[in-house]
């Protein structure tokens, strides 16, 4: 009952770290376990944590070689025992955060005779063994070219202001890299109606989307001063985000707080970088709040915003400026790496 019936898939491999990914035929174990579910991967975006994870910045990848990603939509193939929450045909969101239902065990894929390792949910892959509480069912009737953006990008960034930072109309709002997360975290920053919304980002194509997306002053941080014009617009800010995971950012987003602003870290920092800020102002009212994927909760919070799109309130269009096969991942992350994508890379794992 519970064979898996495809038995091959294409995906893309990390073998070494700081090397381009390796695209070749996996071989998909023979049956599902306990809480997973087959899906076939459709399309997939690209968040900078796989740029991270390519690079090892949190330290030596002990799991290598293994599957990336992290957000994708798709359809389900084959359910196995124990899953309650999504059956076969559904269209689904593949999400990091976990949702509803069991926590499955990781899948044993097996690449050139040998194990490759792959966590809850991975999807630089056209088929994908996942634990049932990653996958959010969503209707069929909704764009799957679109979906993805809810496995990571609009889910984390409207979590950071929501649950985060809590943004209240009429607060002061510096955004610090206007990528996915940063231009959702600008939109929903947007519909809380603060004012101003201030993007930084180093790339000028970037700071136009996010000025398309709600903000009301853009920052290019190679040629601008960022701290004076910060004061000039608005004196100082009530909450600064950033999602650079650069510590000197995260420095300068401190200095730039009113005297009980905000400081909620998005971005996750190099392996031994630190973060030196004086302390006391945090006994007079300055905050600072690490997010953990906005506190985002997949089965509640998708079809919240999957309404929210249907009235017209969220972009969602706006997000993707290119799409790519899977045979042209590694052109997809240097074109992010290097800025050259101004939202989301969009991976077509079928084309």
């Amino acid at each position: 009952m519970y064979e898996i019936e495809q038995r091959t898939m294409k995906a893309a491999i990390l073998e070494q770290s700081n090397a381009p990914l390796i695209i070749d035929e996996v071989e998909l174990p023979e049956t599902l376990r306990h809480g997973q579910v087959l899906v076939e991967v459709r399309y997939t975006g690209i968040c900078g944590s796989q740029l991270g994870e390519i690079r090892a910045v949190k330290g030596p990848d002990k799991f290598l070689p293994h599957l990336l990603g992290h957000e994708a939509s798709g359809k389900v193939l084959q359910c196995g025992p124990g899953v309650k929450h999504v059956k076969a045909d559904d269209h689904v969101v593949l999400h990091w955060r976990p949702g509803a239902g069991e926590t499955g065990e990781p899948p044993k894929y097996t690449w050139r005779g040998k194990p490759l390792n792959a966590g809850w949910v991975t999807t630089f892959n056209q088929y994908a063994i996942v634990s049932e509480n990653r996958v959010t069912a969503i209707p069929k009737t909704f764009d799957l070219k679109l979906a993805p953006l809810f496995g990571c990008a609009l889910t984390t960034g409207m979590g950071v202001v929501v649950n985060n930072a809590r943004i209240a109309p009429g607060e002061a709002v510096v955004v610090f890299g206007a990528g996915g997360i940063g231009l959702n975290v600008i939109q929903g920053a947007k519909l809380c109606s603060a004012w101003p919304i201030i993007a930084v980002d180093l790339f000028d194509n970037r700071l136009e989307l996010a000025r398309e997306l709600g903000a009301t002053h853009c920052l290019n941080a190679t040629r601008d001063d960022v701290a004076q014009a910060v004061a000039d617009i608005c004196g100082a800010a009530d909450v600064c985000i950033d999602n650079t995971g650069n510590t000197k950012v995260m420095a300068q987003a401190y200095s730039l707080l009113s005297r009980d602003g905000r400081l909620v870290l998005v971005g996750v920092p190099k392996a031994g970088d630190e973060l030196s800020i004086p302390t006391l102002p945090l006994h007079f009212g300055k905050s600072i709040i690490g997010s953990h994927g906005g506190e985002c909760e997949p089965a509640k919070d998708i079809p919240r915003y999957i309404k929210l799109y249907e009235q017209g309130v969220l972009d969602l269009e706006s997000y993707f400026t290119k799409t790519y096969a899977l045979d042209d991942i590694n052109q997809a992350l240097d074109d992010l790496r290097d800025g050259r994508v101004s939202g989301r890379c969009l991976v077509d794992n079928f084309a």
